[in-house]
């Protein structure tokens, strides 16, 4: 910097404003003002908080007004630059970035915690530079973490904020040093063997950092609903490689995503070990009944239920009708052709995709029949049906339901509900999935992989097989890849036909892709820059394409600052 005067660029902390300013730096601030620094400034009639993001040097101060107060010290300058790609990648502003980089209050220097005495685990060889580790979904986390913290200072992301203060404090027993973030920010800046916490920890501050870790890799909560919508392991990705460390993938049922990326840097367990992790999973084939039929209660679900050994789980995600069409004659789903998502029909009786947009007559897919049945009921007809069979009551789980639900339900009691049950009950000996064909049929892209996720939930609800836990899935499908890799404790079964079938529909990793939705969408998107394709609207969303994620981001910036009301969602996770 020359000795002209020193100029802070600074991003506010105010909702909405998406606007960078500049202020002049007093002498008495030169040596605590950085880049990343927490400053407080005037903005109109008040004084609020703001990040540095650049410092400059000029000559020209005369319509500058000073900084008021340097309040504290906020994310390294890597973490700026890193939440500016950010910014740029998910088209969003940069202020959420700074904000999840920053320490949840002041912060005015940062604390070194004591050392401590361990015994070193012997330095692990597997997948030296960062990849894909697939363990079974029974594993104890702290198994893929516990080598790989002889490498130096790890820096660990779970998608469950309880579960990873679980996991700090475990490591804290193992004689480590650990941050457990957001709450122990400056700890972690001053130094420590582990900084650990859920999909923001991907932004705090770890000393020396020698690698990154991101559990359980395929959990949708390790992706930011809110716009923008960054997800912590591509943030994990790219800040491993602008630090030159390695960056490691952990779950059972890794994403495309992350085998795209890995390559050929995947580590699998042996098939008897995977399969050992992993609790029995059985089908019950409901092409066996004899008619099709909307009730979900089956012999083998009644069989479950009665037996009062048994701590039963019922899952069902029905919500509104079902989308779910059986041909009458050869009792076969009605799917849709091009995508195989499940179809609803119209008013005017033709079948509609809600993934891909098809329309087509109504007819089986399987012998051509015109006769087509809806099939499947919601949570509340089940239960009665479930209650009036059982000689046990039925308890149903909603997501509004306490933990005190839970706990002052009958002990013989049966729990129902949608997903919202795996997370509100915490053990069970099985768990059955009444309608698993909703799962797989979902209209999003990601369904098989989110079907696959809540069988590896309920896998961890009901233990391993060795100790009788149980998992059943009730479908028209057995034979689909996500039932077969369930069945045969075999996640890389989904990989081939998940891979072809992105690659047929242009979808992520194949391309890259996003959603506008609001009322000005179409005025924004129009004239497209010729490096993006749209299509739609569709239910009120357009989808915005691109070969990668480096053009779609630069395609969407030439369209210039969005209009109010107008949302985009980068690596849409509900298309």
């Amino acid at each position: 910097m020359s000795d002209g005067a020193l100029i802070a660029r600074v991003v506010p902390d105010v909702t909405g404003l998406d606007k960078q300013f500049d202020y002049l730096v007093p002498d008495a601030m030169r040596s605590t003002v950085r880049v990343g620094a927490v400053v407080r400034v005037p903005l109109g009639p008040r004084k609020v908080r703001a990040w540095v993001v650049e410092l400059l040097s000029t000559s020209d101060i005369e319509t500058l007004k000073p900084i008021v107060s340097w309040s504290g010290i906020g994310p390294e300058p890597e973490l700026v630059d890193l939440a500016g790609w950010a910014a740029h990648r998910w088209c969003g502003r940069l202020r959420p970035f700074l904000l999840a980089a920053s320490a949840p209050t002041l912060v005015k220097r940062s604390v070194v915690a004591p050392a401590a005495q361990v015994l070193a685990p012997p330095p692990s060889s597997l997948l030296p530079h960062g990849g894909v580790l697939r363990i079974p979904p029974c594993t104890d986390p702290l198994e893929a973490i516990g080598p790989l913290l002889s490498r130096g200072p790890l820096l660990v992301v779970h998608p469950d904020a309880e579960f990873s203060a679980v996991l700090a404090a475990r490591l804290r027993g193992m004689g480590r040093r650990v941050a457990l973030l957001p709450r122990d920010w400056a700890i972690a800046a001053g130094g420590v063997d582990v900084a650990i916490g859920p999909r923001s920890a991907v932004w705090g501050p770890c000393a020396g950092l020698a690698g990154i870790v991101v559990l359980d890799e395929h959990d949708e909560a390790l992706q930011d609903e809110r716009s923008p919508t960054w997800h912590a392991r591509d943030v994990a990705l790219e800040r491993a490689r602008r630090a030159g460390t390695p960056c490691w993938l952990v779950s059972p049922t890794p994403t495309l995503e992350a085998l795209t990326w890995a390559q050929d840097r995947v580590a699998a367990p042996s098939r008897v070990t995977e399969r050992n992790g992993w609790p029995f999973v059985e089908v019950v084939d409901r092409n066996a009944d004899e008619q099709p039929t909307s009730s979900p209660v089956t012999r083998a679900l009644l069989d479950v239920c009665r037996d009062p050994a048994q701590r039963v789980v019922c899952v069902l995600n029905t919500k509104g009708r079902s989308r779910r069409l059986v041909c009458g004659s050869c009792k076969q789903l009605v799917v849709c052709a091009s995508c195989k998502a499940g179809v609803a029909q119209r008013s005017d009786g033709t079948l509609d995709c809600a993934r891909c947009g098809a329309t087509r007559p109504a007819l089986c897919n399987t012998c051509g029949s015109t006769r087509l049945v809806g099939v499947g009921v919601g949570t509340a007809r089940f239960r009665d049906e479930l209650q009036a069979a059982l000689r046990r009551p039925v308890v149903e789980i909603t997501g509004d339901s306490t933990a005190t639900a839970v706990e002052t339900a009958p002990g013989n009691a049966v729990f129902i509900g949608t997903e919202a049950v795996l997370h509100r009950v915490t053990s069970a000996s099985t768990v059955v999935f009444v309608e698993f064909d909703d799962e797989l049929l979902a209209p999003r892209f990601r369904a098989a992989e989110e079907a696959l996720t809540l069988v590896i939930r309920a896998a961890r609800l009901v233990g391993l097989r060795a100790s009788g836990g149980r998992v059943l899935l009730q479908t028209h499908m057995p034979r689909h890849e996500v039932v077969l890799a369930a069945q045969h404790a075999d996640p890389s079964r989904l990989i081939a036909p998940e891979r072809e079938r992105r690659s047929q529909l242009r979808l992520p990793p194949v391309s890259a892709l996003a959603s506008v939705t609001g009322t000005n969408a179409a005025e924004w998107l129009h004239p497209t820059p010729r490096e993006l394709e749209v299509s739609g609207p569709s239910q009120g969303t357009w989808l915005v394409r691109a070969v990668n994620w480096q053009v779609l981001g630069d395609g969407l910036a030439l369209l210039g600052a969005k209009p109010r009301g107008v949302r985009v969602e980068v690596d849409p996770h509900r298309v």
